[in-house]
């Protein structure tokens, strides 16, 4: 029987349990962790988005990249076996590269064959420190279903995408987004067995990180079918001078030492659906600092990016799933052809022109409505919104 595994990692001092580095301290087989990068312009003429993850104890990594363009989404897909004793950052043609952690990272998707009809070689560059969003936890009875901890930081992105021989130029002056770290415990694919449950899934979430020139407002939440929420944060950051994190002595440290994040006391929502989907039309938020007024964001969404293009709720590509050794796809759509109401449909993301005041900026409103939620007037598992 093979016993605990040595990897290089176990040369650094960064150990957690008495464990080597590459047993994770769940057995759980939902364990993960994972890369999650999206970018586009302030129009949405480009929404473009990357992931990649690994799952330890079911031996799996995966990773997609997918583009929104004129309309279309296309997407690139791979998966195959995670090395035992190692975290590779590679699965197939698309790589992520950190190349300065918590600052520089590269997303690189090859096509050496020019079957998958996607190519992209994409630098982001932080413009914010990285913030940790509060700890996300739940239990269906006496199973953890979430146990995860999340990085979330922005910044600008610089390289190119091809799309079937049309190439995009992202330019740092022009193009800008986010990037997340999350590891933990969470559903992510196939289930472990088990007696089923007596009830179908509820879920309702969403995840908000908004750029202005001077500072970044981000929050979300999670509510039951009643509206009780189980999660939530809200925070503002100042965004940073681009030289900022090469200054000697460093005055903004990669991470916050304290005083720049700001820690607020609730974050409010009020949603328009779209009649016939559970997709938000518009929508306000109000970030509520714990000695100041309310700070009012107005969200108009400008571009559509379904989440399925880099496998969350995906039929096939889903996260974790054991598709074989070195498997790699490609597909496209139409957004206009996609059933709003198809639940591989429901986990999207809006790229949004956001005001607050006189202030004019960009964010992206994330939204994932399954099952009732009485507040916002869904009272089944996949009605759609009242005309």
């Amino acid at each position: 029987m093979l016993g605990p595994v040595l990897s290089p990692f176990d040369d650094y001092p960064i150990h957690q349990t008495a464990e080597p580095i590459a047993h994770v301290s769940s057995g759980d087989p939902n364990a993960y962790d994972r890369y999650f990068f999206h970018g586009y312009d302030r129009a949405g003429e480009v929404f473009f988005g990357a992931a990649l993850g690994v799952y330890p104890n079911r031996q799996v990594i995966d990773a997609s990249f997918s583009v929104v363009r004129d309309g279309v989404q296309r997407s690139v897909h791979a998966s195959g076996r995670l090395p035992v004793g190692d975290r590779p950052t590679r699965v197939g043609p698309i790589q992520i590269q950190v190349v300065r952690p918590l600052h520089t990272l590269r997303v690189v998707v090859t096509d050496e064959t020019g079957d998958l009809g996607v190519r992209a070689d994409l630098t982001f560059s932080a413009r914010t420190i990285a913030i940790e969003e509060p700890r996300h936890t739940t239990r269906a009875g006496a199973t953890v279903v979430l146990d995860a901890t999340r990085l979330t930081q922005w910044g600008d992105w610089a390289g190119a995408i091809t799309v079937d021989g049309t190439t995009t130029t992202v330019d740092p002056s022009t193009h800008m987004g986010i990037r997340d770290r999350s590891w933990g415990i969470r559903p992510i694919g196939a289930g472990a067995g088990g007696a089923p449950s007596h009830e179908l899934p509820q879920v309702f979430w969403f995840w908000s990180p908004i750029r202005f020139d001077d500072r970044c407002l981000h929050g979300g939440a999670n509510e039951d079918a009643t509206g009780r929420r189980w999660f939530q944060f809200a925070e503002s950051v100042p965004v940073l001078d681009p030289d900022a994190f090469d200054r000697s002595p460093d005055p903004h440290p990669l991470v916050d030492t304290g005083g720049l994040v700001e820690p607020l006391r609730d974050i409010l929502y009020d949603f328009d659906w779209r009649p016939g989907s559970r997709l938000a039309s518009a929508a306000r938020l109000s970030f509520v600092p714990w000695n100041a007024p309310p700070i009012e964001v107005t969200l108009e969404p400008v571009a559509r990016f379904p989440l399925r293009g880099l496998g969350y709720i995906h039929p096939e590509w889903t996260h974790g799933a054991w598709l074989g050794e070195d498997v790699v796809g490609s597909e496209s759509w139409s957004l206009d052809d996609l059933d709003p109401l198809d639940v591989h449909n429901l986990h999207v993301q809006q790229l949004c022109r956001a005001t607050c005041g006189d202030q004019v900026g960009v964010g992206v409103l994330e939204q994932l409505v399954l099952g009732p939620s009485d507040r916002n007037g869904f009272t089944d598992f996949l009605d759609g919104a009242a005309g």
